[in-house]
């Protein structure tokens, strides 16, 4: 009884008791009964029984009040089905958008290379406007482009970020037997005090700890003994020593920055009037937003748009000198260690002196630093 239609009636008319009688002569189920006056009722039936009220209204005026149960569900339904339809489009759209690749970024240099993996990549329907694969799909649509190219690629990644894939690779380098047979020394690409030499080929003519200048040799290419040259060789070998610099370095004390963190996300937004829903659950506290219009309907103020955000991060600083000069320090070694390969790294550091100019303050400070000074030179003759 609880999913049957209901409704609600006004019946008006002189001696409302005989009307009842005549419901309950009927055996038309009266589900409440309310008096407005001695002559108006408010009834609540089945909507089934409403025909056979009809028939014996005679005189009674007899007025639609209100719908109840399925009924009710399906006059709503008939008011706003424009509505609903509008809701239930955007909602399969919203779907279709989130689970389709609108761009396919491959992260190499080598162009031919990313030409042949965005063909590989179409063979296997990852293209634009497609639908995301899953991450099984994924894992052997990469597996068979590496086993089809074993020879160019050494490995390969494919990231789903939001509506984008992401192809990164690493290119398979043949290494080819280095020909080239000419005599040479090992020299000082810059003066240092020599702190580690590594050698596989030619005579060692400089210890642990001296000093070199650019350009002295540390391995020599021509074999010499009893002070008698008896042949020349390609030296090789490592040199590493001790390097010194003095980095200056300048820093404001009134500091604004808004940098890009890298991270990247397309998400859609739902807008109505002036609201904007955003379908997603983590957000960029502070962005930089491209909007781009995908549906609009054109009878309510709805519309559904792309937004490709990119996270920014600001930093608003205002420092005393002390503060000032912590910064410049820390910069300064993080200049010096950005110009370092793996292997070496800073021996010690000293601060030398500083000076106030206008709005920032400048340094200078000493490295000693641990670095490969290997360098060549051709033996002539």
């Amino acid at each position: 009884m609880i999913f049957k239609s209901k409704i609600s009636l006004k019946v008006k008319g002189k001696n409302i008791n005989r009307f009842i009688k005549r419901l309950n002569t009927k055996q038309i189920e009266v589900l409440s009964l309310k008096y407005i006056n001695k002559n108006q009722i408010i009834i609540l039936i089945y909507k089934e029984d409403y025909e056979k009220i009809l028939k014996i209204k005679s005189i009674y005026e007899i007025t639609e009040e209100e719908f109840y149960g399925p009924l009710k569900i399906k006059k709503i339904i008939n008011l706003n089905k424009y509505l609903i339809i509008s809701f239930i489009v955007c909602f399969i759209l919203f779907i279709v958008l989130t689970n389709t690749i609108f761009e396919i970024e491959i992260v190499h240099s080598n162009k031919d290379l990313r030409s042949l993996i965005k063909d590989e990549l179409k063979e296997n329907g990852i293209k634009k406007y497609s639908l995301k694969k899953s991450y099984n799909e994924l894992t052997k649509i990469k597996e068979k482009i590496i086993n089809n190219h074993t020879d160019k690629i050494e490995w390969l990644e494919i990231e789903n970020v939001g509506t984008k894939y992401i192809i990164r690779l690493e290119e398979r380098e043949i290494i080819t037997p280095n020909t080239n047979t000419k005599p040479r020394s090992i020299v000082a690409k810059k003066d240092a005090v020599i702190k580690k030499v590594l050698s596989s080929k030619g005579d060692i003519v400089k210890d642990h700890d001296d000093y070199v200048k650019k350009g002295d040799v540390i391995i020599n290419g021509e074999v010499m003994l009893n002070e008698k040259p008896m042949g020349k060789v390609k030296a090789e070998g490592q040199v590493y020593g001790e390097v010194w610099y003095v980095v200056k370095t300048s820093y404001p004390f009134v500091y604004y920055e808004k940098k890009e963190t890298g991270k990247k996300k397309d998400l859609y937004k739902i807008k109505i009037l002036n609201k904007n829903i955003e379908l997603t659950f983590n957000k960029f506290k502070h962005k930089k937003s491209n909007e781009k219009i995908i549906l609009k309907s054109n009878i309510l103020p709805i519309k559904i748009v792309k937004d490709s955000q990119r996270e920014i991060k600001i930093k608003n600083q205002i420092l005393t000198f002390e503060q000032a000069l912590i910064k410049a320090k820390e910069q300064s070694i993080s200049k010096m260690q950005n110009n370092l390969k793996k292997d070496e790294y800073i021996i010690k550091s000293k601060y030398l002196k500083s000076s106030v100019n206008n709005s920032t303050i400048d340094i200078e400070m000493f490295f000693a630093v641990y670095e490969d000074i290997t360098d060549y030179i051709e033996i002539e003759g």
